[in-house]
């Protein structure tokens, strides 16, 4: 009921700009967030994926204050470790262009004017992707020494296809979260029940833990063998469009789609496919991480609203 409450508030607020005085919906340590945060955080996930527009507002808010909620919790824990919310610029063109080249926008000055559209600015995007970059590293430094990646497989199933017609996958994903086994086939009918009707992107920006939801679950183009066994075998399965069954990770759920797939013939380039292999396997088990460290320090915050 209380989370009914204030989205009908927030969606009355929104429904004339007008009217529109900044209120405080929560207070997290010493951060708060107001309304105003919310319609942000509002225009900024459907700048960044464009399908949330089909989605009634009542929904959408509801997606963005969770999703501003958890901005906020880890804006809170980087700064126990970092002096300063920064990048390097060069860091931020890079991370910038990754934005842009996904929404197809050729350069940062398109980049702008798109924003424009949503009453947004590169310094509102620049913010946001810093936290998401300084939370990566903060994990990364936390749970490093846990990660385990066996590169002589890797490197082993990259070389058996360096020669042969090589297979990539175009994939987007959900990972959810289940308490116990029983819970997976109900949660997974209830994941592919908002897929049907809502589409797989809006389903993960409603399901989904990974910080792809934030675009749609989009993964974009994955070499076979970058693949761990378990889920290659899954999405071999599949014709495009298809998903697969759950997954079961060491700490969620995933779910694929399979959008398209491509063959080449030519020879690999071992090397820059082993890194991409090792970046794949490094990043799916650091977001297990994430989700890990995240739901601990959520707890032993002073949280209200």
């Amino acid at each position: 009921m209380k989370n009914y409450l204030l989205i009908l508030f927030l969606f009355c607020a929104f429904s004339d700009v007008k009217a529109i005085e900044s209120k405080i919906i929560h207070k997290i340590g010493n951060e708060i967030i107001t309304n105003i945060d919310i319609k942000r955080e509002f225009r900024y996930l459907v700048a960044l994926n464009n399908s949330l527009k089909e989605l009634d507002k009542q929904k959408i808010l509801s997606i963005s204050n969770e999703s501003i909620i958890r901005e906020k919790i880890k804006k809170i824990e980087i700064l126990k470790s970092f002096k300063e919310i920064s990048l390097n610029e060069d860091y931020y063109e890079i991370l910038l262009k990754n934005i842009y080249s996904r929404l197809n926008l050729k350069s940062i000055n398109e980049f702008e004017i798109y924003l424009k559209n949503y009453n947004l600015k590169i310094s509102d995007i620049k913010i946001k992707i810093t936290i998401d970059a300084l939370w990566n590293e903060l994990i990364i430094k936390k749970y490093k020494t846990q990660i385990s990646i066996n590169e002589d497989k890797i490197k082993k199933e990259i070389l058996k296809n360096s020669k042969v017609q090589s297979k990539k996958y175009q994939l987007s994903e959900i990972i959810f979260e289940v308490t116990n086994k029983k819970e997976i086939e109900k949660k997974y009918n209830e994941v592919v029940k908002s897929i049907n009707e809502i589409g797989f992107e809006n389903s993960a920006a409603t399901y989904s833990f990974s910080e792809s939801a934030k675009i749609g679950g989009d993964i974009g183009w994955i070499n076979e063998n970058s693949l761990n066994d378990n889920i290659k075998d899954n999405v071999n399965s599949l014709q495009i469009g298809g998903i697969t069954r759950p997954i079961v990770l060491s700490n969620g759920i995933l779910v694929l789609k399979l959008i398209n797939t491509k063959n080449s013939e030519t020879t690999i380039d071992i090397e820059n496919e082993l890194k991409k292999a090792i970046n794949y396997e490094r990043n799916r088990q650091l977001n297990q991480y994430s989700k890990i460290y995240y739901n601990k320090i959520k707890k032993n915050l002073d949280f209200n609203g």
